[in-house]
């Protein structure tokens, strides 16, 4: 029997399994750890059960000795330091299709919810702004019909398309188009793609001037793949015409962040793969990893660079 410390309550029966066979302690706090706390909770565990926010640097694996098996609570794994879990021989697992559909819809959401100016609409019916039927006010953009870009055109970037074919939109996939024609010829450009040294800040300055003035900006990918501090000033010149995004860089965002201080976007804390199915599966897969990984068998779900 090991030890095994998981970073935050998770939804899903599928613990009950992991206690069956290993000792297992989950963090009560209403924050995550601070990398000082989760240090001193790994430096006895046999394995680890990480969310995207919790930072497994190489610090955090040479003070954890015993350390046998990672389960990230995440499709990607830009927060572990994969080598040198590596060089430690330690298996990093990850957990994959389960929260494709989720995260598709949220996009696709977000989507629909800034070309419609839904925000802008909610908060006129709240603070009474909202005084008549108005021809001319809360004016957005047509979806039905428009051009679609999906930069990243895995499992998420897919089943985008697919919600896309419903409302009859051309897709550009940078898979078989240059990003910077995708971004020119784009109403609605969607993120999907993973954050890694290629990826980081690569939709910045640049890149924004390249879309349409009337285009919106979705990111259900990684706050890092969007130079934040360009899409702010983008949004507040007219370079682009709305953004929603459900990651930012860091997360949260402080309070006085510019991109809080211009009015066409939206912004979301995290909640792409947000659905009691989605987070239970997601359970299911991280506890399948690390029961593997703890008895010497490969895991089902490896993360792969």
């Amino acid at each position: 029997m090991g030890i095994v410390f998981v970073t935050r309550e998770i939804v899903g029966d599928a613990l009950e399994r992991l206690r069956s066979e290993h000792e297992v302690v989950v963090w009560g706090g209403p924050l995550p750890p601070t990398a000082g706390e989760l240090r001193a909770e790994v430096a006895g565990a046999d394995g680890l059960l990480c969310m995207l926010a919790d930072r497994v640097d190489r610090e955090l694996i040479d003070a954890a000795p015993r350390l046998r098996a990672i389960a990230n609570y995440a499709v990607g794994f830009d927060n572990i330091d994969v080598s040198a879990a590596a060089t430690r021989g330690i298996a990093v697992g990850v957990t994959p299709d389960v929260l494709t559909e989720a995260t598709a819809d949220l996009a696709f959401a977000l989507l629909l919810a800034a070309a419609r100016r839904l925000p802008e609409g909610m908060a006129a019916v709240r603070s009474g702004e909202w005084r008549t039927w108005e021809p001319a006010r809360w004016l957005g953009a047509d979806v039905h019909g428009a051009t679609l870009g999906i930069v990243g055109y895995g499992r998420i970037g897919q089943a985008v398309a697919r919600r896309a074919a419903g409302f009859e939109m051309e897709v550009l996939a940078t898979h078989a188009t240059d990003l910077d024609e995708l971004l020119a010829r784009s109403d609605f450009v969607s993120l999907h793609c993973p954050l890694t040294t290629q990826t980081h800040h690569l939709i910045d300055a640049r890149a924004l001037a390249c879309m349409k003035p009337t285009a919106i900006l979705i990111n259900t990918a990684r706050g890092g793949v969007v130079d934040q501090v360009a899409l702010a000033a983008a949004l507040r010149d007219g370079t682009i015409a709305g953004a929603a995004l459900d990651v930012t860089d860091p997360e949260p965002l402080s309070a006085d962040d510019p991109l809080l201080r211009v009015p066409n976007v939206i912004v979301l804390p995290h909640i792409g793969s947000a659905t009691l199915t989605a987070r239970s599966q997601m359970t299911e897969l991280a506890v399948e990893n690390l029961l593997a990984a703890l008895t010497g068998r490969p895991m089902a779900h490896p993360a792969r660079a």
